[in-house]
Parts: structure tokens; C-alpha cells; sequence
């Protein structure tokens, strides 16, 4: 394959998998489920990156799965992501919520703690680069909604549907996130031209 079509290629990989994040932040999840595996199916080492925020296909793949409730392949999708990226952590995030979904509520909270705790410090870590421009979670929505998560799931007698929805309102906030960042990005970067 020459350099042509291999950037081509690499061109038409990236818009499906944008086709696909667009379904599947508008909970269309079948159809997100359909993009997300044609791109697995052309590059599965495929990874979505913003700012520095990294994500396999197969994180994507998982969290699609994991919506349609189908917990069993999602569970195969998101330990294949953490295998690609061990530092995946809504890949863990969501392999916790599929274990808990399961009813295997000590792998789920193993899991669910994993990818927080994860998503806490990555986000720490992102800021620590440039104080005085914070990017992620500036208002620190996220890393206190995480705190208070992280404190209701140590609690032995905690909900867990509420657990559950808790994970998920998290994972949807940082979607969220990431695309308030490319948008700051890219403001900041026509301000600087």
C-alpha cells in the first residue's frame, strides 16, 4: 500500500470512527456499535486521541455493548482496551459498571474504583503540565463528583443502581469534557495566530 493510501485509508478509518462517537453520544448505540466495529474491523489498534486523552476503539466497542446490555461481549471488548492501554480508565470504569450490571458486585467495585481513581489523577496530571491554563475539569466538577463516588462505593451498604448510574453519568460528563476541551483548544490556538 503506498503513502497515499495508506493516509487515505487512515482519513476514512478516522471519520467512521467520528460517525460512530457522534451516534453514540446522541445514545444511538446500535448504529455507534456498527461504525465502531467497522473501524476495529480496518485498524483494531485504533486510538482515539484528544488533547492527551487516549482511548481504544475497543473502549468504544465495550461501552456500546455495555448500553445495548450486551454485558458479555462487553466485557471481552473492554479487557482487550486495557490490555491494549492499561491505563485506560473509563475502559476500567466500564468493565467495573458491566461486572456490577452482572450482579459481581466485588470485581464491579474493583473495576469502578480502578478506572475513578484512574480518571482522577490523569486529570491531575493533565493540569500539572500548564497551571495557568487548566483545561480539564477547571471547575473541578468532575474530580469532586469522583470523590463523592468513590466514598459512596466503599460504603458497604451502598446502592447499587445508583452506583451504576453514578459510573455512567461520569463517563458521559467526560465525554462531555473532552469535547470542551477540543473547543478550548481550538479557540486558544486562533487566539495565539
Amino acid at each position: 500500500m503506498g503513502l497515499f493510501s495508506s493516509v487515505f485509508s487512515g482519513f476514512r478509518v478516522a471519520g467512521k470512527f467520528q460517525f460512530g462517537r457522534r451516534a453514540f453520544l446522541a445514545k444511538k448505540y446500535e448504529d455507534a456499535l456498527r461504525y465502531f466495529q467497522r473501524v476495529a474491523q480496518s485498524n483494531p489498534d485504533y486510538i482515539f486521541v484528544s488533547g492527551n486523552f487516549r482511548e481504544s476503539i475497543w473502549t468504544f466497542i465495550g461501552r456500546a455493548q455495555y448500553y445495548l446490555g450486551q454485558f458479555g461481549d462487553a466485557r471481552q471488548s473492554l479487557e482487550r482496551a486495557i490490555l491494549v492501554n492499561p491505563n485506560d480508565c473509563l475502559a476500567k470504569l466500564f468493565l467495573g459498571l458491566t461486572f456490577a450490571r452482572e450482579n459481581d458486585y466485588s470485581n464491579g467495585q474493583r473495576g469502578i474504583e480502578s478506572g475513578l481513581r484512574g480518571l482522577y489523577d490523569w486529570i491531575g496530571q493533565a493540569n500539572s503540565a500548564d497551571q495557568f491554563n487548566v483545561l480539564w475539569d477547571p471547575q473541578r466538577e468532575i474530580r469532586v463528583e469522583i470523590e463523592k463516588y468513590l466514598a459512596k462505593i466503599a460504603d458497604k451498604g451502598a446502592d447499587w443502581q445508583e452506583v451504576i448510574a453514578s459510573g455512567e453519568w461520569l463517563a458521559q460528563r467526560m465525554e462531555e469534557e473532552i469535547d470542551q476541551v477540543q473547543r478550548d483548544e481550538s479557540r486558544r490556538f486562533s487566539e495565539e495566530s
